[in-house]
């Protein structure tokens, strides 16, 4: 994980307002995407970080993969259920979810990229974004 900052669940107890966590929320909301995705024993998870780059569309791209359609949208949903947990954010857009062959979860500052494994060869998103931060997780 990334392990940018660890908060407790997004309540009205916390004593961070939204608007303060919305400051920190791409390296929080990062943190509990793959939270999510291991959750549902998704594999060969890469983060690409986007900050460094001129024209990047966000900050982190997350890529995984799942086995079939069925592994490939539970992942996206627990994705969107911990990040929500976590962070009290939803996605922006999400789309793919009609074939589930490649689930795009955008949160604007991070996209979450739940592949089957021919797609996300076909794709090659990691190497479009070569000049990308890169960091790999053992599953």
């Amino acid at each position: 994980m990334l392990n940018f900052v660890h908060l407790q669940p997004f309540n009205e107890f916390n004593l961070m307002t939204e608007n303060t966590l919305r400051v920190l929320v791409p390296e929080i909301l990062a943190d509990a995407a793959i939270e999510g995705i291991r959750e549902k024993k998704g594999v060969d998870i890469t983060i690409l970080d986007l900050r460094g780059l001129t024209h990047a569309v966000c900050d982190f791209f997350i890529i995984c993969t799942g086995n079939s359609s069925t592994q490939v949208s539970a992942i996206a949903d627990s994705v969107e259920d911990m990040v929500r947990k976590k962070t009290g954010e939803s996605p922006w857009h999400v789309e793919g979810n009609a074939n589930a062959e490649w689930i795009l979860i955008d949160f604007v500052n991070v996209v979450v990229h739940v592949f089957q494994p021919q797609a996300r060869s076909f794709y090659g998103i990691e190497k479009l974004w070569a000049d990308a931060g890169v960091k790999n997780y053992q599953d």
